[in-house]
């Protein structure tokens, strides 16, 4: 293996790596959305009754 080919495999690994840690922190950064997202999609399925009870109206 020459060393042209080396520094290519080095720079695609680190670019695989850099392309990883950036859709890491994309799912982390919107990972609150997707709980508040399942949370009210449970509700819904559970009729909506657990959401009801807990605000206290009025």
């Amino acid at each position: 293996m020459k060393w042209d080919e080396v520094t290519l495999v080095i720079l695609a690994a680190f670019g695989c790596v850099t392309l990883l840690l950036a859709q890491i922190s994309e799912v982390l950064s919107r990972l609150p959305q997707i709980i508040r997202a399942w949370r009210q999609v449970r509700q819904e399925l559970n009729g909506g009754t657990d959401s009801e009870a807990g605000r206290g109206e009025g």
